[in-house]
């Protein structure tokens, strides 16, 4: 029996707490001071990865486009810089979208949707009264009302927009329905603008339009959203 206590007390002994050392190199880590310009690094860091994403989001989702002429006028004016995305959705009436139409001009163009896919757009010359399907258009944004014919009147190019002259031409008035898979367009200047009246413009098959534009950056007295006619808003 004693040499039993003995061992328990030699026992307990062995299992009490044991304090390990400190390493030295533990030591010396908790005695560096901490970076005074780490703050600064995160925060750089964060500066350029958003400016990376902003770039990213310009090229591949947005882009910036500077108007070139007065065929936009009073809505957009020569040198305007927009905005315009292929993300806000499909193409209606009065949304303004930019295109690039290479028989007419290398650089993009700008202009207003009237008729899309499958409607009937129709223009009294003699009124200046242009119509969709049946239904003279409220048009708040134009300089002007349509007087000018351009090319859709030319017999060279019934063709080209699929009139009957003996039903779809009269002497002062025109009637088209626009192809599946483009948009007919036209500028607000409307008697100073080159667009779906004009054959190397024509109908505007989708893939060679760029973009809505939904915003306008610069002039900055006219900072902010751009609306399309559908929207109530010219």
């Amino acid at each position: 029996m004693p040499r039993k206590g003995r061992h328990t007390a030699q026992t307990v002994a062995m299992e009490g707490p044991v304090e390990e050392p400190v390493r030295a190199e533990q030591a010396e880590e908790d005695e560096q001071p901490e970076n005074p310009y780490k703050d600064a690094y995160e925060w750089i860091h964060c500066i350029i990865v958003a400016i990376i994403a902003c770039v990213l989001v310009f090229v591949l989702l947005a882009r910036v486009i500077t108007v070139r002429g007065e065929s936009m006028l009073p809505t957009l004016e020569e040198n305007d810089r927009i905005v315009i995305t292929r993300l806000a959705g499909d193409y209606e009436y009065g949304d303004i979208v930019v295109l690039k139409k290479d028989e007419f001009r290398n650089e993009p163009i700008v202009k207003r949707v009237i008729g899309t896919a499958g409607q009937t757009v129709e223009i009294d010359f003699t009124e200046g009264v242009v119509s969709v399907d049946g239904q003279r258009l409220n048009e708040p944004y134009v300089r002007e009302k349509t007087y000018d014919r351009y090319h859709i009147m030319d017999p060279e190019y019934y063709e080209v927009y699929g009139i009957d002259p003996k039903e779809d031409v009269g002497e002062d008035w025109v009637r088209v329905t626009v192809p599946e898979g483009c948009i007919f367009v036209m500028g607000d200047n409307r008697n100073n603008s080159s667009d779906s009246r004009v054959s190397t413009i024509n109908f505007v098959d989708l893939r060679d339009v760029m973009g809505k534009a939904v915003f306008r950056l610069y002039p900055f007295h006219k900072l902010g959203a751009l609306y399309g006619a559908g929207s109530g808003n010219g």
